[in-house]
């Protein structure tokens, strides 16, 4: 078997290279399909998966169609598979008249929030075109759009394997100079800069309403501190104009960008926050994986695996209050969630 996979970035999309990696172990021949001169281009190559070159893009669409389908001409494979909306878009407009069969992993369910880009996503597929959806909230919204279960599939994003529990340390205590009685209240995210078009005008991991969320808490609690691992993904301008505001918030958040020790990190969180305002599982699986109390916005794929009162809690997005409210049930131990 012989499966084309599509992407937008060489980069990011880590998931995507580790899927790879096992169909290739199984046997499959894998291409893939995405930009020039990405960091990963190597680590493709040395998982003996066959790379190709091409620039995704709707303004340019006639290169990027030309690209894929020349591509498809030379690989001839039984399946094409893409991971994000643009190179599906792309893949359906470009390949109208193929009849090889087409899955779009949804990496998350954004897009599917949106009228315009939901019905887009379903008016161009045909027949011959499947869904793997990364969490339940995403194959129950296809399905309400008249998507038939035979064309829908789940499959979670993994972490890592070296992500299992952690023993408490004080590890960030000792980076940041903090006291041994401060709560650290963690945040592990990138920071992707608001999607206008789509109305936001906060970031999508919700790094606002977390900072909001500290400076609410620090004055009941004025040895509460945050901590925000993850640089920006794409965009410096936001990541700095997220410091700007916590500045002008609180003295109580500190910044780590991004770091290759996290579990190491979690070990010294009290608890950490995911306050996305659209998700899969994000962060959720890791923090759990490692045993640290968990609160999540009750959105996306969140709910799969976020228990309230069990595994973690479960506040609304766009909240800060909600967010304080949660860090504070378990100070004073309401929940035994470990």
């Amino acid at each position: 078997m012989k499966v084309l996979q599509l992407l937008k970035t060489s980069e990011g999309a880590t998931w995507a290279l580790r899927q790879m990696c096992e169909l290739v172990k199984l046997g499959v021949e894998v291409h893939v399909l995405l930009p020039y001169g990405g960091k990963l281009i190597e680590k493709y190559k040395k998982a003996n998966i066959f790379v190709h070159y091409w620039n995704p893009s709707l303004k340019k669409f006639s290169e990027s169609k030309t690209a894929l389908r020349k591509v498809v001409a030379h690989v001839n494979p039984d399946i094409i598979h893409s991971h994000f909306v643009l190179t599906t878009i792309i893949m359906r407009l470009a390949l109208r008249d193929s009849k090889i069969k087409r899955i779009f992993q949804v990496p998350g369910p954004l897009h599917l929030e949106n009228f315009f880009f939901r019905n887009l996503d379903i008016i161009l597929a045909q027949k011959i075109d499947y869904w793997v959806g990364s969490c339940l909230w995403t194959n129950s919204r296809y399905k309400r759009s008249g998507i038939s279960a035979n064309r829908l599939f789940l499959s979670y994003y993994g972490s890592d394997i070296k992500y299992k529990r952690v023993k408490k340390t004080n590890y960030l205590h000792e980076l940041l100079n903090l006291d041994k009685d401060v709560i650290i209240i963690g945040m592990v995210a990138y920071m992707y800069a608001p999607k206008r078009y789509l109305g936001q005008t906060r970031g999508l991991k919700g790094h606002e309403d977390f900072i909001d969320a500290i400076s609410i808490l620090e004055k009941k609690y004025p040895n509460i501190h945050g901590v925000c691992v993850g640089g920006a993904w794409d965009d410096t301008r936001y990541e700095t104009k997220v410091k700007e505001y916590a500045k002008k918030k609180t003295s109580n958040v500190h910044f780590l960008g991004t770091r290759n020790d996290i579990p190491e990190l979690y070990s010294d969180m009290f608890c950490v926050v995911h306050p996305s305002l659209s998700e899969n599982l994000g962060g959720a699986a890791e923090s759990l994986a490692v045993g640290v109390p968990t609160i999540a916005t009750n959105i996306g794929g969140f709910p799969d695996i976020v228990i309230e009162g069990e595994t973690g809690l479960l506040i609304s997005p766009r909240s800060p209050k909600e967010i304080a409210k949660a860090v504070e049930s378990l100070i004073n131990g309401d929940y035994d969630i470990e």
